[in-house]
C-alpha cells in the first residue's frame, strides 16, 4: 500500500499576536488548530525580543507556557545568517560581525536555544552580499561560512535550514541549490518560501521552476503568498520594507496548488530521512505577513492567521497532502479524561 503524504502543519506565532506576548500568541495557536510553533519574536515578561536576546529565565516561563496550552516549537526562527559577508558601506543598514565571533558568539547561542527549546531546527540566511554586486562572485566565501555553520550544528544534533530570500546571496532557488551541492553536509538543507521569490517579480512558472531547482535539496516550507496589483519589474535589490500585498497561499501569484502537488511525490521519502535526524515529520510553517512584512519579520494578527491557515489547508486538501489539527479527543486528552 502506498504512503499517504502527510505534513506537520506550524507558523510563525509572533503573527498571530497583536502585541506579541506567549499568551497571545499560544491563545492563537491553540484556537486554530496548531501543535506546533516557530519561535522567533516573544514577549515573555520581559518586552518583546528576538528569540536571541531571551533570558533563561524567559525560557522557563516559556517552555510552562508551551506545556499550558499545548504546544512544541517546530524551529528557532532565528536570523543567523541575516549579516554582511564584507565589511563595507552598500548603502544599507545591515551589521557585519567578523565571522570567527559571529561563529562562536551567535551559532553557538543559537544552538544552545534550540536545545532549550527542544527543536532540531534552526532557520538561517545565506548573508547579504554588498548591494549592487552578483551574488555569484561571493558564493565561496559563503559556501566557507555556512560549511562552518552547518557543521556546528552537526556537532549538536541538529539542522540548519537555509531559506531563500531577495538581497542574499542565496536569493533564488539555482543560487541556493549551488549553495547546498557546494556545502555538501547532512546538517545542512533548504527551506522553500514561494512568496520570497515572487516579490522579486518572478512569475508561477518561475517559482515553480526555481522549486525545482532547490528539490533535492529541501527539509520544509515556509508558506506565504504575494499578489502583485500591478505587472512588476525584476530587481536587483528588493525593498522589504515596501511590500504591501501579501495573500494566502490560494489567492497568491506563486502558483502553489502545482508547488503542493509535486511536493506530495516526495514526502514520504523526505519524511524518512528528516526523522533519521530526529526532526517529527516535514513542517509547513505559515509566515503569512498578512498585514505586513518587512526584513526581519512580520505581522497577520490572530485573524490573518486564521484566514491564511485556511486558505492553506483547502490547498492541501485539494492536492491530497494530510495533516492533522486539534479535534475533540485532543482536547478531552488535554483534559485528563
Amino acid at each position: 500500500m502506498a504512503e499517504t503524504p502527510r505534513v506537520i502543519l506550524s507558523g510563525f506565532a509572533d503573527e498571530a499576536a497583536n502585541q506579541k506576548t506567549a499568551e497571545q500568541q499560544f491563545a492563537a495557536f491553540a484556537a486554530l488548530g496548531l501543535q506546533f510553533y516557530t519561535v522567533r519574536f516573544i514577549d515573555a515578561g520581559g518586552g518583546v525580543k528576538n528569540v536571541m536576546e531571551l533570558t533563561k529565565a524567559e525560557i522557563t516561563r516559556i517552555r510552562h507556557l508551551e506545556d499550558e496550552y499545548g504546544l512544541n516549537v517546530a524551529s528557532l526562527g532565528s536570523p543567523i545568517g541575516k549579516v554582511k559577508l564584507l565589511d563595507v558601506d552598500d548603502r544599507t543598514k545591515n551589521k557585519y560581525v567578523p565571522f570567527d565571533k559571529y561563529l562562536a558568539r551567535d551559532v553557538a547561542k543559537a544552538c544552545e536555544l534550540a536545545h532549550a527549546f527542544e527543536t532540531k531546527l534552526i532557520r538561517g540566511f545565506s548573508f547579504y552580499h554588498p548591494r549592487g554586486t552578483d551574488p555569484h562572485e561571493h558564493l565561496a566565501q559563503a559556501v566557507d561560512q555556512l560549511g562552518q555553520i552547518a557543521e556546528a550544528c552537526h556537532r549538536s544534533d541538529l539542522t540548519f535550514g537555509l531559506e531563500i530570500e531577495a538581497n542574499l546571496v542565496g536569493q533564488s532557488g539555482p543560487l541556493l541549490a549551488e549553495i547546498h551541492r557546494q556545502v555538501n553536509h547532512p546538517a545542512m538543507m533548504l527551506i522553500f518560501d514561494a512568496g520570497n521569490i515572487v516579490t522579486q517579480g518572478c512569475s508561477a512558472d518561475e517559482v515553480l521552476s526555481q522549486y525545482h531547482a532547490m528539490k533535492a535539496g529541501l527539509g520544509w516550507m515556509h508558506i506565504k503568498d504575494y499578489r502583485h496589483p500591478s505587472p512588476v519589474q525584476k530587481t536587483s535589490h528588493v525593498d522589504e520594507e515596501a511590500l504591501k500585498h501579501f495573500v494566502p497561499a490560494d489567492v497568491g501569484d506563486s502558483g502553489h496548488e502545482a508547488i503542493l502537488r509535486d511536493f506530495r511525490t516526495i514526502l514520504p521519502k523526505l519524511e524518512r530521512k528528516l526523522k533519521r535526524r530526529g526532526i517529527p515529520g516535514v513542517f509547513l510553517d505559515l509566515e503569512p505577513h498578512l498585514k505586513g512584512g518587512g526584513q526581519f519579520g512580520g505581522f497577520s494578527g490572530p485573524d490573518g492567521m486564521g484566514v491564511a491557515l485556511r486558505g492553506l489547508c483547502r490547498t492541501l486538501d485539494y492536492v491530497e497532502i494530510e495533516y492533522h489539527l486539534r479535534d475533540f479527543d485532543d482536547v478531552v486528552l488535554a483534559r485528563g479524561f
